[in-house]
């Protein structure tokens, strides 16, 4: 049975995929477990009427499961667990807070016109911090197989190296090597298939940056 799954659209290319991280985790989630699914595109600037009626607070992405909507990316990736088990995706819960800052720390980062405003410091911080972890428990957050958390996580880091090098020629750092080898989980193909273009990423982002 093919899921039915509504998503951000890019800014101002109604019909491509948009740059929500969110998005993002819920379609790897369905890639990697295999489930089919069909895209609704949302244009978020311009709401149809037919969406607010699934998705009253106008947020994405919502999934349609046995007939039901269901919003916000932790409820709907928790049902898809239970309702497709394999493969498991289940994050070991000593895990579940890895790299949970590094989310905020980078938008602070990005949106900071202070250089010594120390957003810069937190965020190398935050990365060093999964270094470490990745350095024991790697080459996943819980080492050999791939979970939720990457998934999660992943999306956010690939914001965090497309704007970041497009608004700052800022990069993770070379010596951080089990962060830059964790990066190659872009290369997968449920990546692939479920990402936004660099240059919808940074439209999506400019506006915010600009603030």
């Amino acid at each position: 049975m093919t899921l039915e799954i509504c998503v951000k659209a890019a800014a101002g290319a109604p019909d491509v995929l948009g740059d929500c991280p969110f998005c993002q985790r819920v379609q790897l989630t369905l890639e990697e477990k295999k489930v089919p699914y069909k895209l609704n595109l949302i244009n978020l600037s311009d709401k149809p009427q037919w969406f607010l009626e699934i998705s009253p607070e106008g947020k994405v992405p919502v999934i349609k499961i046995d007939d039901k909507w269901v919003a916000d990316s932790d409820v709907i990736v928790g049902i898809l667990e239970k309702k497709y088990p394999e493969p498991s995706l289940v994050t070991p819960p000593e895990f579940a807070s890895v790299g949970s800052k590094i989310f905020p720390t980078f938008i602070k980062f990005l949106k900071s016109k202070d250089p010594n405003d120390g957003s810069e410091q937190a965020l190398l911080d935050e990365l060093k911090a999964l270094d470490e972890h990745l350095k024991t428990h790697g080459p996943f957050i819980a080492g050999e197989k791939i979970t939720a958390l990457d998934l999660s996580l992943a999306p956010k880091l690939y914001h965090l190296e497309v704007t970041l090098g497009h608004f700052k020629k800022w990069t993770v750092p070379e010596d951080l090597t089990h962060v830059k080898n964790y990066l190659m989980l872009f290369s997968r193909e449920s990546f692939q298939n479920s990402k936004a273009s660099k240059e919808h990423m940074i439209a999506g982002w400019e506006p915010k940056v600009n603030a």
